[in-house]
């Protein structure tokens, strides 16, 4: 287990992965999930194991690109775990 994990259900990078402009795709079973950086962070989340390309996203949230945005759009994303 990373030190400082930013969830105890995904194994996401720290914010300043975003910050920089990365984006970022997992999934924990049939869920899968993108992490999409810009003006704000955006949360992708769909059933399949097709990328994010080729899927259909189910749901989509957007937070604000700061740390505290960060964090909330990681509670969001363990909602749906």
């Amino acid at each position: 287990m990373k030190q400082n994990p930013v969830s105890e259900v995904f194994d996401i990078p720290q914010f300043s992965f975003f910050a920089f402009g990365n984006r970022f795709t997992g999934s924990l079973g049939q869920l899968s999930y993108q992490i999409v950086p810009g003006e704000q962070i955006t949360v992708q989340v769909w059933h399949s194991r097709l990328c994010s390309d080729l899927a259909q996203i189910e749901e989509e949230q957007s937070f604000p690109m700061e740390e505290s945005g960060f964090r909330e759009a990681i509670r969001w994303l363990e909602t749906k775990a």
